[in-house]
């Protein structure tokens, strides 16, 4: 069940209360509210000698969403998680069309500055910036919810430990080869890969196979990338044929698999280079870090009989994911990192030529854009209650809020402030 973080009148941490019991705290004006997203109650009074759980917050990284999840370490009960929308795509395309325009003015020989020596060099454990970015989410996201739950221990996803020796010192041979894990950590690779779908028939949501693209009776080895993934009738239909002769009246489909054999996986490799500077910066909030592999992750999951999502598979990081209780059904907090806006002073066109004007003030009357706000509009086409996130501020004070599927522009006397916007938009689903 998704409960709700609670603080004492001084900011201190208590453990999570169920939502009736915050109704009535909110009744009986024994509490606030703090926080909209995520939701968060503020006692007013102090609880000294309150002994709150322990708390454990487990992390699944990705390139393009991370889940997180609070869990209670005494009773392994999931409280809250959310999932976290990087934005390292955007910043690599921003940073790309920025490179073609000054590029594109020294070509001009317009006025602009020239390109620098290229004999700089970085600090140690410098990261692009689209891979900076989902580190520092992570790190931001980390540092908010220890302000909001009595959090004392971490987890994330990693790297494979020895788990076998360290539960059994004797084992050894084949029984040690093999293990509990044996396959989780390919075929987990093989998933990401090949979309989770069998190669031959784009067949979904079906028990899918371990194939081998050039046959072993032919030479095929079992290296990862002569491996792809198929459903039973395929393989079956397959046999021991070549691909070339399996698909020769398909060759748009030959040719795809073909190149996607040997293709690199963009999204693996951005975490394989962030994960030990993420470890390193978790580490550095002096709380104790577990860790654990993917293979771990996807065994803990598959033996829970749970579903693929971001923030399960949070909740099933490292060997403490082994039995974790949670309601598949649970409102799940979505984050998405949107920036806190440009400083590029004005926009340019195609030429690199200014078009806009340059930027005037960027608060107008309390507000940002950004913040969470509730529109209140009395009369027009769109009369009613509207909740949103500011997508534009004047400074004559007309604003814009966007909603679902839609923009409303109105005077900010109309608006009620909910929340500053922190660089993150935020939703309950």
């Amino acid at each position: 069940m998704y409960k709700v973080l609670v603080l004492d009148t001084n900011k201190k941490p208590l453990t999570p209360c169920t939502p009736k019991r915050a109704r009535l705290l909110l009744k009986q004006k024994k509490a606030a509210v703090y926080r909209k997203f995520p939701f968060t109650l503020i006692l007013k009074s102090a609880k000294e000698d309150a002994q709150p759980r322990s708390i454990r917050l487990k992390i699944d990284p990705g390139s393009k969403k991370t889940g997180m999840a609070l869990v209670v370490e005494e009773t392994k009960e999931v409280v809250q998680a959310l999932e976290l929308e990087h934005r390292g795509l955007k910043i690599k395309s921003d940073m790309d069309a920025r490179r073609a325009v000054r590029r594109g003015r020294r070509n001009r020989k317009t006025r602009y500055r020239q390109p620098r020596f290229e004999n700089r060099t970085r600090k140690e454990g410098w990261l692009a910036p689209s891979l900076e970015s989902r580190v520092a989410n992570i790190q931001t996201w980390v540092k908010r919810l220890q302000q909001l739950a009595p959090i004392e221990q971490l987890s994330m996803e990693l790297v494979r430990f020895d788990l076998q020796k360290m539960e059994n010192p004797e084992v050894q041979g084949v029984e040690y080869q093999q293990g509990e894990l044996q396959g989780y950590e390919v075929r987990e690779y093989l998933l990401e890969k090949w979309g989770r779908t069998c190669a031959y028939c784009q067949a979904k949501d079906v028990p899918l196979e371990v194939e081998h693209i050039v046959p072993k009776s032919k030479g095929g080895s079992d290296r990862v990338s002569n491996l792809t993934l198929a459903c039973r009738a395929c393989n079956q239909k397959k046999g021991n044929r070549s691909l070339s002769e399996f698909l020769a009246k398909k060759p748009e489909l030959l040719k795809k698999i073909e190149s996607k054999m040997k293709r690199p996986l963009r999204d693996a490799s951005a975490i394989n280079s962030t994960r030990w500077e993420l470890y390193r910066r978790l580490s550095a909030t002096g709380l104790p870090v577990e860790t654990g592999s993917g293979g771990r992750t996807k065994f803990n999951r598959s033996t829970q009989k749970y579903a693929k999502t971001h923030w399960i598979d949070a909740c099933c990081v490292g060997k403490s994911g082994a039995e974790v209780q949670l309601d598949p059904e649970m409102k799940v907090l979505q984050v998405k990192s949107m920036g806190r806006g440009s400083r590029q002073m004005c926009r340019m066109n195609k030429y690199g030529f200014p078009r806009t004007k340059a930027k005037s003030v960027k608060t107008v009357h309390g507000f940002h854009i950004g913040d969470l706000v509730t529109l209140n509009q009395s009369k027009g086409k769109y009369k009613g209650l509207h909740r949103g996130v500011l997508a534009g501020i004047r400074a004559r004070g007309d604003f814009d809020i966007k909603t679902e599927g839609q923009k409303i522009t109105a005077s900010f006397k109309n608006f009620i402030l909910n929340q500053h916007g922190n660089g993150y938009s935020m939703s309950l689903v």
